[in-house]
């Protein structure tokens, strides 16, 4: 599990979101889980970057397509479309900024509010090795993600602490949930058609009580993603016509912006474009 995947082979296609405040270290997370980087002159998202990286679950590849989200209050709009679809979320703040703690539960109402209620969301204090700085404890952190029946991990994108972990606990909750669902079926393959849509009950996953961080004891009561799509020709259409979608939706917020601000944005849009490639 966590071995890098060279090829485009993969049994699942998991959408996740990398949602929280500006400068909380978003896009640094995402470099150092798909590309093993950090750059300490990360500059701020322009709308929404994504990459992808395949792991292994179990006999498992389950290629995870990760969007980053500016944080920006001026993207909000141009953020909200690219909730659709997600599965998994890690929700950023910053441990040594007390007010992108505070602003964790308007990000997860707006998570909440965009997608289905059944989403796996990892609450992630990032900048874990900054502890002479330190302005959430992790007692406070812990107390919001049981309240909020999230999952919850401290990471440092810098020394490449829990990274891995935090993304990889997130697929791996995903995928145990839709394997569960698939043996209710039977034992014949034939019994679930390839291509279709996997739908998971809030009564399907039972209470899991997590402990991914090694001073944290953090519970999980009712975390049931939402439907996943097995890898098939069918899912592939149907993605690449979404993207057309997306692409579209896109060009046409662009267009809204300043000439100086809209040239930033090809960047995203060409990297849109990598999708149906």
């Amino acid at each position: 599990m966590g071995a890098y995947r060279a090829d485009d082979d993969y049994d699942y296609l998991f959408k996740l979101v990398l949602i929280g405040d500006s400068g909380v270290g978003k896009s640094n997370l995402l470099s150092r889980f798909t590309r093993n980087e950090f750059s300490l002159e990360s500059k701020s998202t322009i709308g929404v970057e994504f990459a992808t990286r395949s792991i292994h679950v179990d006999d498992k590849v389950v290629k995870a397509q990760i969007w980053d989200t500016a944080g920006q209050e001026r993207y909000r709009a141009i953020t909200s479309a690219y909730y659709r679809g997600a599965v998994g979320a890690l929700l950023v703040y910053d441990v040594t900024r007390h007010v992108t703690f505070e602003n964790v539960e308007r990000w997860l109402k707006e998570l909440r509010d965009h997608t289905d209620s059944n989403i796996v969301i990892m609450l992630v204090g990032n900048k874990a090795d900054l502890r002479h700085l330190r302005a959430v404890t992790t007692e406070d952190a812990t107390a919001f993600a049981e309240r909020e029946n999230t999952f919850f991990m401290e990471t440092s994108a810098l020394e490449s602490l829990n990274v891995e972990n935090a993304f990889t606990e997130v697929l791996t909750q995903i995928h145990r949930v839709v394997s569960r669902k698939a043996l209710d079926v039977g034992d014949d393959p034939a019994a679930l058609p390839k291509g279709q849509t996997i739908t998971v009950g809030k009564d399907d996953v039972s209470a899991v009580k997590k402990t991914p961080f090694r001073h944290m004891n953090v519970k999980m009561d009712s975390c049931s993603p939402i439907a996943c799509l097995e890898t098939t020709k069918l899912l592939e259409v149907e993605r690449k016509l979404n993207c057309l979608r997306e692409v579209a939706l896109f060009a046409l917020l662009c267009s809204g912006y300043c000439p100086n601000e809209r040239s930033m944005f090809f960047h995203d849009f060409a990297g849109l474009l990598q999708i149906l490639s």
